[in-house]
C-alpha cells in the first residue's frame, strides 16, 4: 500500500500493518505518539481519535515518509528462524546490556536529585517492575516460545502441541507488551518527555537519552514480535 494517489481506506487499514509493510512509518507514527506496537491492531483513523490527532496531517507524513523510498527490510520474509533470532540477538542483546546500565543511571540521578525532583522516585519504581517483568518475559520467549516458532517452520512440532497449546503462551506475552508500553508511556510522563531540566548533570543527561533511546527500541521490539513473528507462528500452526 502506498500514499503517492490513494488515501481512500488508509484511515481503516492498522497501525501494525502500515508499519509491517514500510517499517520506516514507525518515525512517523513516533512523532505523532501513535503506538503501532501493542497497539498495532488500532485502525489508523481510531489511533490518530485516540491520540487527538488530525488523520490528514498523519497521512501527508507518511506519504513523504514514503516517497524518500529508503531501504526497507522485509521482516516477514525472514521466516519463523531468522526473526526469533534477529530478535533475540538484537533487541534481547540490547535489554540485557541497556537495563543494568539504566538501572545504575537512575539509582545515580534519584541519589543525586531526588530531593529537587521527587518524581525521579516514581521513576526508578516504575523502572525495577518494567526490568523484573521484562528479564522474566524475554525468558521465556527463549525458553519456550522461540524454540518452539524454529520448530514449527522445521516441522518439528509435535501433535502435543496444538493450536491452543501455541495461543496460549502468545496471549501471555502480548499481554505483557501491553504491561510494558504501560509502563514506557508512565516513564515517559514522569521524565516530561526526556525534557532535561535546569540543573540537570551529565549523568541526568544520559539517562533520558538512555530512557529515550529504550522507548525506541522496545517499539521496534515489540512490533516484531505482535504484527510479525507472533502472526506467522500462529498461520504456521494451523
Amino acid at each position: 500500500m502506498t500514499f503517492q494517489t490513494e488515501t481512500v481506506g488508509v484511515t481503516d487499514t492498522t497501525v501494525g500493518q502500515l508499519v509491517t509493510e514500510r517499517p520506516s512509518r514507525a518515525r512517523v507514527f513516533e512523532k505523532f505518539g501513535i503506538d503501532y506496537c501493542c497497539g498495532g491492531r488500532k485502525p489508523l483513523g481510531q489511533a490518530c481519535l485516540d491520540r487527538k490527532v488530525d488523520p490528514k496531517l498523519v497521512l501527508d507524513e507518511l506519504r513523504k515518509s514514503d516517497e524518500v523510498r529508503t531501504p526497507e527490510r522485509d521482516w516477514a520474509a525472514l521466516g519463523l528462524t531468522r526473526l526469533a533470532d534477529h530478535i533475540e540477538q538484537v533487541h534481547h542483546g540490547y535489554l540485557r546490556q541497556e537495563l543494568p546500565r539504566l538501572d545504575f543511571l537512575i539509582r545515580k540521578v534519584v541519589a543525586a536529585h531526588g530531593k529537587d525532583h521527587p518524581e525521579l522516585l516514581q521513576l526508578r519504581e516504575v523502572f525495577l517492575g518494567f526490568k523484573a517483568d521484562l528479564l522474566n518475559h524475554m525468558q521465556k520467549e527463549e525458553l519456550v516460545v522461540f524454540p518452539l516458532c524454529r520448530r514449527l517452520e522445521s516441522g518439528e512440532v509435535p501433535d502435543s502441541v496444538t493450536a491452543a497449546g501455541l495461543d496460549v503462551p502468545l496471549d501471555v506475552l502480548t499481554h505483557e507488551h501491553a504491561d510494558a508500553g504501560l509502563a514506557l508511556e508512565t516513564m515517559r510522563w514522569l521524565a516530561d518527555d526526556y525534557t532535561v531540566p535546569p540543573g540537570a548533570c551529565n549523568t541526568y543527561r544520559a539517562m533520558l537519552d538512555g530512557l529515550k533511546e529504550l522507548e525506541a527500541d522496545m517499539h521496534q521490539h515489540v512490533h516484531l514480535e505482535n504484527n510479525v513473528l507472533f502472526p506467522a507462528a500462529r498461520r504456521a500452526r494451523g
